[in-house]
């Protein structure tokens, strides 16, 4: 007699295999594309570009002060001279004897100093005003704005100086500060800066609290400004100060500004080119000064726009 063996139950199917995972968002990465947290480096061509482009923007500048320190017969050399000379103080006393260049710098920084904060204070509050604000005529008036800037300044030239000349402003520095104090650029300019840097819900949380707009103005929308207020800072006095149209007409050689008193350098039958490069590189200085102390402000200004975009 056989023994009877129990069925057996039949084998449980195997689990089907994982799905693969889903791809990110908008496709696989590509092969060499840059992964978030990692530190792109630049190659040696972008490094040969850029020293290249340095070259290029710095020449000009140390040819300036080769031929300040150098003496008429050494520019007319060839080849010419690549190094500077032992010439440059000799070269910014005659500056000094043939023009009243220290006249000049101080009235030229009192112009550009005046323009410069009056420009950017009315076209920060102007920008505010046409960028936040709620009124009748807001568009018009910003169109009017900007369509300032396609009329040629040298059209105003006479009504404006038979102004200052009712006005017994000739020949003084406000004839030169007061028809500078704001452009169109700038309002224009601080308008879109603060449309994109100044978020709607800062200004609402302000009146809620009972701000005013006094209040909003100076406590949040001057520091969020403060990178595009520089900018337009360093642009208004690099254009107010290197002005020569302006100010050659409203001003005479007893109060001149440094672009009008370097007209004076270099008189008689032969120019001497080294004493004019001279008193160019003394009203250079200046300029390089204000972008040293503006240079962090500008460059976090791009640095938060590169981030927003």
């Amino acid at each position: 007699m056989t023994a009877s063996t129990a069925p057996t139950a039949p084998a449980a199917p195997a689990a089907p295999p994982a799905a693969p995972p889903a791809p990110a968002p908008g496709g696989p990465p590509r092969r060499g594309a840059p992964r978030a947290g990692r530190t792109l480096h630049a190659g040696p061509l972008a490094y040969g570009i850029l020293v290249v482009a340095v070259l290029f923007s710095a020449f000009p500048f140390y040819w300036t002060i080769v031929a300040a320190s150098r003496s008429n017969a050494e520019l007319a050399q060839v080849p010419p001279v690549l190094l500077p000379g032992p010439n440059l103080i000799e070269n910014f006393g005659a500056v000094l004897e043939e023009a009243d260049i220290g006249r000049a710098l101080l009235n030229s920084l009192i112009v550009s100093g005046s323009i410069t904060l009056g420009t950017v204070l009315c076209c920060t509050l102007a920008g505010f005003a046409f960028a936040k604000l709620r009124f009748k005529g807001r568009g018009a008036l910003l169109a009017v704005t900007v369509g300032t800037m396609m009329i040629p300044p040298q059209l105003g030239v006479i009504p404006l100086f038979m102004l200052i000349a009712e006005l017994g402003w000739v020949n003084q520095l406000q004839s030169v500060i007061l028809p500078g104090l704001v452009s169109a650029f700038g309002v224009f300019f601080m308008r879109q800066y603060l449309t994109q840097s100044l978020p709607d819900e800062l200004i609402e949380a302000a009146r809620v609290d009972g701000a005013s707009t006094a209040r909003i103005f100076w406590s949040i929308v001057v520091p969020i400004a403060r990178p595009g207020m520089a900018v337009l800072g360093l642009l208004t006095f690099m254009a107010s100060w290197n002005d020569f149209f302006w100010p050659v007409v409203a001003l005479t050689s007893s109060e001149p500004t440094v672009q009008v008193a370097l007209r004076q350098l270099g008189g008689g039958y032969v120019h001497d080119q080294s004493v004019i490069m001279a008193g160019t590189l003394l009203g250079t200085l200046p300029v390089l000064l204000v972008f040293g102390l503006l240079g962090r402000q500008i460059v976090g200004g791009i640095m938060q726009g590169a981030v927003k975009g």
